[in-house]
């Protein structure tokens, strides 16, 4: 019998932390008083249910996505579900893929149904469910390395965007990943959307058969892991500035592809301190520019990044 749920206020008196097994929610409500405390009451409510939800389709939430595939019943696996279907013909995903996001957004729609907020947020490590009210905004930093803390950049997001869910993987993050990015972060119109982009495009930054990429079968580190045999990778050498290059357009053009699906908004990458920027967001560098390069970005969506360190947005 594992532990029960724990569910508290954390000292800041703002925040509450729910974690549950390997969920672990930090959720913030901003409103009256009122609206605050049935927000936290409703979340509370809500997530001592979910593992146990989650635990009772595993078998089939760990199998591949597909066309044919046997449809989940609970909320949050079909959510799971839905945000990776559009990826099954094209690559190896699972209904794992988008879990952290599906849930992050399933306690904020409990959140936001008992009562009337001005903005609030569910950041399950990382992937990040957000409710804006009129007029309000949320600025968010973005992680170099998930293992070790460091902002390399800030976006700002507010109620008149259409962006509602960010996520971020790379092979440093807690998930396994495929490829070599130090993080990838993504911009969609719900979590589970950009959880399983994040993950998708993480995936595809890579040097594959590189010989200094450690790479080791999933179920070699984790029996029960939904990749099986698939090479995860485990360290990343110093690579030089060309082996980086190609690493990055090889996301990039994922990211491209995919929001040309309108499956995301945007997508920042990041390997070994250099970044790249997927086209639709204006970032500091661009608009300090001199030398005529268009400053590019999508009328829907008007999110600002900022970066510090060595970028490089493409063109």
């Amino acid at each position: 019998m594992r532990d029960p749920a724990l569910i508290r206020m954390l000292p800041d008196g703002r925040r509450m932390h729910l974690r549950d097994g390997p969920i672990d929610l930090i959720i913030e409500a901003n409103g009256s008083p009122q609206a605050v405390s049935a927000a936290h009451e409703a979340a509370a409510r809500r997530f001592v249910s979910i593992l146990d939800e989650l635990c009772g389709e595993l078998p089939l939430l760990r199998q591949p996505a597909r066309k044919t595939s046997e449809r989940p019943r609970g909320m949050i696996a079909r959510r799971m579900f839905a945000a990776v279907e559009p990826y099954g013909q094209d690559c190896f995903i699972t209904p794992m893929a988008a879990v952290a996001g599906s849930v992050a957004e399933e306690i904020l729609e409990s959140m936001t149904a008992a009562a009337s907020l001005n903005r609030a947020y569910v950041n399950n490590g990382g992937d990040i469910a957000l409710h804006l009210g009129d007029r309000q905004s949320y600025k968010i930093g973005m992680v170099e390395r998930p293992d070790r803390p460091s902002l390399f950049g800030s976006l700002e997001i507010t109620a008149a965007d259409s962006v509602r869910g960010i996520a971020t993987s790379g092979w440093r993050g807690r998930s396994f990943s495929l490829g070599i990015a130090d993080a990838v972060t993504v911009l969609a119109s719900c979590a589970a959307a950009a959880d399983a982009a994040a993950t998708v495009i993480a995936n595809a930054v890579n040097l594959p058969d590189h010989p200094r990429v450690t790479r080791v079968p999933a179920w070699d580190i984790s029996p029960d892991s939904d990749l099986g045999e698939l090479l995860v990778t485990r360290d990343v050498g110093l690579l030089s500035r060309l082996e980086i290059d190609t690493a990055l357009e090889n996301g990039v053009r994922v990211a491209t592809l995919l929001r040309e699906r309108g499956l995301i908004h945007s997508a920042a990458l990041c390997l070994q301190k250099c970044v790249r920027v997927l086209p639709g967001l204006t970032t500091k560098s661009e608009c300090d520019r001199r030398d005529g390069f268009p400053r590019l970005r999508a009328p829907e969506v008007h999110a600002r990044l900022e970066f510090a360190g060595r970028t490089k947005p493409h063109a």
